[in-house]
């Protein structure tokens, strides 16, 4: 296929119009913008008729955005070759202070062309509806962490404080009930509060429930449950990690994954001198943090306890065997780091950075284990 019969097209996507720019495969016209367009998919498809009939070979690119990847599926399901690509990956000029719908278009279509562009992965349908659901579960988390926050400000503005150890626990939800606000405007304060923990609670409760029978029937319910080997990882961390890094087989090694994951360190290296930094935090900021919540298990000695061998009990040998190696490694990383007198949240950021090479084993095991059992492709791959 020749350069010239090749036609790059970038579009600006915004939620009430879609900018179209052209590039000539061969460089022999300027990029030129071709229109603005309604958004939505029969405007769109419109568009493309018209493009067709020059007869060349169409390659569609957008930035990832609030509108998803409607438009990447609806193209892709026609047979035409369309790639998503992350703003922040996307190369700026310096000192460029202009920015219109219609020069983001034109500048998607010339790198598009020159090849400048990094495709981000497009999950599945049925992989990103779960990915919403653990999202939706962790925003209720939020939510009734700050409900509960809001109720002990007003207690402690009050006077009023518990005598206990820990709190919500059944013990200190019947002493809240018991409590009686000395003026009738701050009862009515304090109920509303007490009354947004309980459905704050209630909501957490059924976006959990709601993941256990999603998960259940999901094509990546094999992976979830040998990630559950893994110290520190539950139904709820398992299932996160499964839906947004999705399809492990596209990360080569597991340094790949971790750097996916913003867990690698920055680095400002100059001729003969080398400084790292901080982690860049430039990945996926859900998996990430589940993945450090979970290194917190690790600070203890390396033990499978009676919760884990039950999570174990059904899955593979190789698979108990990586999460064995898991901890005895990162329970012993933790304590060697501690010992040099390195800070809490750096070690167990350390551990976690670790962590994701143990995912990243176990997800790429099940899913060979997968294939051997006779599994369609599509499904191997997606886990």
């Amino acid at each position: 296929m020749t350069k010239s019969s090749n036609l790059y097209v970038g579009m600006d996507v915004h939620k009430d119009s879609i900018d179209i720019a052209l590039a000539d495969g061969d460089g022999a016209r300027e990029v030129r913008h071709y229109g603005s367009i309604g958004w939505g998919l029969a405007a769109l498809e419109q568009a493309v008729r018209k493009l067709q009939a020059t007869g060349k070979t169409l390659h569609f690119v957008y930035e990832a955005g609030p509108c998803g990847y409607v438009i990447y599926r609806h193209l892709a399901g026609k047979g035409l070759d369309c790639v998503v690509v992350a703003p922040s990956m996307i190369p700026k000029r310096s000192g460029d202070r202009v920015k219109t719908d219609r020069r983001d278009a034109e500048m998607l279509a010339r790198l598009h062309r020159a090849g400048e562009l990094s495709a981000v992965y497009v999950p599945h349908p049925e992989d990103e509806a779960v990915r919403d659901l653990t999202r939706a579960r962790e925003d209720a988390k939020e939510a009734q962490t700050r409900a509960r926050h809001q109720l002990k400000a007003l207690l402690l503005r009050s006077g009023i404080r518990y005598a206990g150890k820990t709190a919500w626990t059944p013990a200190h939800v019947r002493w809240i009930a018991g409590i009686k606000m000395d003026q009738p405007v701050q009862q009515i304060v304090f109920q509303e509060y007490v009354d947004a923990v309980t459905a704050a609670s209630e909501r957490l409760e059924r976006l959990e429930g709601n993941l256990r029978d999603a998960v259940a029937e999901w094509q990546l319910k094999p992976v979830v449950e040998a990630l559950q080997a893994l110290r520190g990882v539950q139904l709820v961390v398992a299932a996160t990690l499964a839906a947004e890094i999705g399809q492990i087989g596209r990360f080569d090694n597991p340094r790949q994954l971790m750097a996916y994951l913003g867990l690698v360190p920055s680095e400002y290296s100059s001729g003969p001198s080398t400084r790292r930094g901080a982690i860049t935090k430039c990945g996926n900021t859900h998996a990430r943090r589940v993945l450090t919540e979970a290194a917190w298990a690790y600070r203890l000695p390396a033990r499978i306890t009676p919760i884990i061998a039950k999570r174990q009990d059904k899955l593979a040998k190789s698979v108990r065997t990586i999460a064995w190696k898991a901890q005895v490694r990162l329970c012993k990383r933790y304590r060697t780091l501690r010992a040099k007198g390195k800070e809490q949240n750096k070690v167990i950021t350390a551990i976690a950075r670790e962590l994701a090479g143990f995912v990243w084993a176990i997800a790429r095991e099940t899913s060979a284990s997968a294939a051997n059992d006779g599994l369609s492709t599509g499904a191997t791959l997606r886990a």
